[in-house]
């Protein structure tokens, strides 16, 4: 049973500590404005089959280098509880990423942009973590239309580690700002097994964006999948940026 745990909580601390585009998974091609920083203080909770797994908080940072260009890092305080395994805690893997915009977004064109993400092995914990470097590779594309946003893509994860197995992810987002205060949006998601024993799911989450001033905001959302298994999903966090 304890191994069951700790296999459930490395599972879905990986999808956390590469959750996209905060709020949702899926991700879109826009890095933040030139010599701009983004700040998140953060939290992603899972549960599935009586464990709670997620981060207790995450912390987010981007920087725009260059023009259409955001160096990523992001530093996750991980926890998993269950009333089998107890409550844990603590750091594992460090995620780092670069987003290039190569095409900008025209009446006609969407914007299309890169983002691959590094996540690191830091500290040696085998609770959240199996000590091997990951890899993702998407492509993502966004395009609005006045009030209206949406965006998507997906990518390709390399995984390496015992009874690992490389996956695929896609998920698409529709956003609707309601007012200069209000955002609300959802979006739907499908993934590939990441093990061998595993399978592959799909699922929606639904969410937005509370802006308190141009600079402080709330990400909200919350979601569940629909094939295969039963995981319940939510996303919390706060943003500034300068």
């Amino acid at each position: 049973m304890k191994c069951l745990v700790t296999s459930i909580a490395i599972f879905f601390l990986c999808i956390a500590s590469g959750y996209a585009g905060p709020p949702f998974y899926a991700d879109d091609p826009e890095p933040v404005d030139y010599k701009h920083w983004e700040y998140y203080i953060s939290s992603v909770n899972n549960h599935q089959q009586k464990v709670w797994s997620g981060t207790l908080p995450h912390f987010e940072v981007n920087y725009g280098i260059l023009p259409n260009v955001q160096l990523h890092l992001l530093l996750p305080v991980n926890y998993s509880f269950s009333r089998f395994g107890g409550f844990k805690s603590g750091y594992a893997n460090t995620e780092v990423g670069l987003k290039y915009r190569f095409i900008k977004e025209s009446e006609a064109c969407p914007q299309v942009g890169v983002f691959p993400i590094i996540e690191v092995p830091t500290i040696a914990n085998s609770v959240f973590g199996n000590g091997n470097v990951q890899l993702y590779l998407p492509v993502w594309l966004q395009k609005s239309y006045g009030k209206l946003t949406t965006y998507g893509g997906g990518g390709y994860w390399i995984n390496p580690g015992i009874g690992n197995q490389n996956w695929l992810f896609t998920g698409w987002e529709v956003q609707y700002d309601f007012s200069s205060v209000l955002t609300l949006g959802g979006e739907i998601y499908y993934h590939t097994a990441s093990d061998v024993n595993g399978q592959s799911s799909a699922g929606f989450n639904a969410g937005g964006f509370l802006n308190f001033s141009p600079r402080f905001h709330l990400l909200f959302s919350v979601g569940n999948s629909f094939i295969h298994d039963n995981l319940f999903s939510s996303y919390i966090g706060l943003l500034w940026t300068i």
